[in-house]
């Protein structure tokens, strides 16, 4: 399908109709009806029974304006509801209607307060930690904007990760927010230990500390720290270069004692239990003994049990090296739980992933940019545009892409961030990540809170200038799908978003069982939010990881002029939309058995 309705009309008997540029053009006229006030017209695309609908209540030759100014009247939530009644339902009915409409409590207060075009695209993920685990906290952070909770398997027991689980699922029913949880695994890689229980320590300049695989019935020796990599005194030798997180903390390899590693502190900083340990030597990351570690250890299977057990949303899987770790975890959760969906997200932290990064991708639900321990293993110029790079590509691929590490780093300390750091985070989201995720920030910072506001104003005000450059034109995305029917759909998303952003519609609204269109809506990163409907939590739960959809769950037909007079009327009446908004809506509801005679297509309406 073209991109613009001058390339898709074809002229015979015609009437005048709006193209996407503002000029009138001539369409053939294969009906017109009256519906709801609006007149209805059906324009073929060339494909058979598939058309593109376009509703409007005064077709002319006049631009699409933004939608008028409503006159804002003090009423009462009573009243409101009373004034929105369709005439086919009783007021009991449509008053309970409106109460099982879940939307989340910011989103909703955001649209309410701020209008449409200020509510936030760039998802936020926090992870959970000391700082932040009780229902108080949690609640905190899902009012400051908190849309994905991350359960870091390398800290914790299983029982503190069930607590909060627990609290989340408590909060999402009680309080009405919409909060997913990712389980993070810890993979097998080198680690630290949990420093005899310490939440952390310092390691000053000059300073010896010895690294060992040796077990401790007592505490550990000053300025001693466990390793879980039983060859490690193997692997390492005298003049090796050791790395701690990614470079927060550097030791010289001084000599090796038997189970010992005795160093020398060359760069100073904190160290924090469990952290990732590399090594280097005459400049080269030494990377035999990551050959040798498989991708998911035996504590990971167990981590993952938990993980499906507790139906959580996403696993992140940590150091993927190929596409075969990522259906083999598919597969075994498919196995495990068949009616259920959980994502799998591949973490791209090694040389490895990056050598086979576009089939890790494809068989993946979605990635994220470990940039904290990928920037260990590549040269730190390169980070910028790898991230650049799998960004691109996961859009391209339509997955979810998170950006994670050291974001906000100087925030675990103190309560405003460097300029660099909001620089760093101002290009994340000017390249259209889809979550920013933080880590330390809030798992064991000084200041979660502030944290995720600072990603949540930066996010708003890049986005706003992002729509506001009128220097950027609008860039066709290539072309994702063989298969006809997939094309359709993908080419019926494309349109649609253009179509919003021409006639600078308030919102798209989408239908979805299973979140196929939202996402490829998501994909086109629309000037307007995106409004997306499904029937399952579960479903729910998973679009809010997508740039620029907001998830609510409403159950609805296969008729999607019912669902639009439906909707119209039930988001009204909770007074997140007003007569004169215009919308661009599509649908991808159907039941498997009736897509073959479908009729796909765009609806431009006016709420009335």
């Amino acid at each position: 399908m073209a991109a613009t309705l001058n390339h898709i009309c074809q002229s015979s008997s015609s009437v005048r109709v709006l193209a996407l540029n503002g000029e009138v053009l001539d369409a053939h006229k294969s009906r017109s009806t009256s519906v709801a006030g609006n007149v209805h017209y059906s324009l073929s695309v060339g494909w058979g029974a598939r058309r593109l609908h376009v509703n409007r209540k005064a077709l002319s030759g006049k631009k699409f304006g933004p939608a008028p100014a409503a006159d804002i009247r003090a009423t009462s939530g009573a009243e409101v509801i009373q004034q929105n009644v369709p005439a086919t339902c009783d007021l009991k009915s449509f008053q309970e209607a409106v109460e099982k409409l879940e939307v989340d409590l910011v989103t909703e207060a955001d649209l309410k307060e701020n209008g449409f075009r200020s509510s936030r695209r760039t998802k936020i993920c926090c992870t959970i930690g000391p700082a932040c685990c009780s229902f108080e906290q949690l609640e905190a952070l899902a009012n400051g904007g908190m849309n994905i909770a991350r359960l870091n398997m390398c800290h914790g027991t299983k029982e503190w990760h069930k607590n909060v689980i627990k609290n989340i699922r408590h909060l999402n029913a009680t309080k009405g927010y919409c909060v997913a949880l990712m389980m993070d695994t810890e993979g097998s890689e080198i680690h630290m230990g949990d420093l005899g229980g310490t939440a952390s320590a310092k390691a000053e300049d000059g300073e010896e500390w010895t690294f060992t695989v040796r077990q401790f019935d007592g505490p550990l020796p000053p300025c001693t720290i466990q390793v879980n990599y039983e060859g490690f005194a193997e692997d390492v030798k005298a003049g090796d270069e050791l790395v701690v997180d990614g470079g927060l903390v550097r030791f010289d390899v001084l000599e090796t004692i038997g189970p010992d590693v005795r160093c020398k502190c060359s760069d100073p900083g904190l160290l924090l239990p469990r952290a990732n340990l590399t090594f280097w030597r005459d400049g080269e990351l030494v990377q035999e003994r990551s050959a040798v570690l498989p991708t998911l250890s035996s504590k990971d299977w167990l981590d993952i049990d938990f993980g499906i057990s507790e139906g959580v949303d996403f696993i992140a899987v940590s150091y993927v090296k190929s596409p075969e770790v990522v259906k083999h975890l598919k597969s075994y959760i498919s196995s495990r739980c068949p009616e259920g969906s959980i994502g799998v997200f591949a973490k791209i932290e090694a040389i490895d992933s990056l050598n086979c990064l576009e089939s890790i991708i494809r068989v993946s639900d979605g990635a994220m940019v470990a940039r904290g321990d990928l920037g260990a293993q590549i040269p730190l110029e390169l980070v910028p545009s790898v991230q650049q790079k799998i960004i691109d590509l996961c859009r391209f691929l339509n997955k979810p892409v998170m950006v994670a590490s050291q974001l906000l780093e100087s925030m675990i300390e103190y309560p405003i961030p460097t300029r660099a750091e909001v620089a760093d985070v101002a290009e994340a989201v000017r390249q259209r990540a889809d979550v920013l995720m933080l880590s330390g920030e809030s798992a064991m910072g000084l200041f979660p809170e502030k944290s995720i506001e600072v990603l949540r104003n930066v996010s708003l005000r890049i986005e706003h200038s992002c729509r506001e450059d009128k220097s950027r034109k609008y860039k066709p995305l290539p072309e994702l799908y063989t298969a006809l029917s997939e094309r359709i759909s993908e080419q019926i998303c494309n349109a649609a978003a253009e179509m919003a952003n021409n006639l600078r519609a308030d919102a798209i609204f989408v239908y979805t069982r299973q979140g196929y269109m939202a996402s490829l809506l998501s994909r086109n990163r629309p000037d307007c939010p995106i409004f997306a409907f499904t029937e399952t939590r579960d479903v729910r739960h998973r679009l809010n990881m997508q740039w620029g959809l907001l998830p609510f769950r409403l159950d609805f037909s296969e008729d999607i002029e019912s669902n639009l007079r439906r909707t119209f009327a039930l988001l009204k009446a909770r007074g997140m939309m007003k007569a004169g908004d215009l919308v661009i809506a599509v649908s991808d509801n159907l039941l498997p058995t009736q897509q073959a005679n479908m009729l796909q297509s765009i609806q431009v309406r006016r709420i009335p």
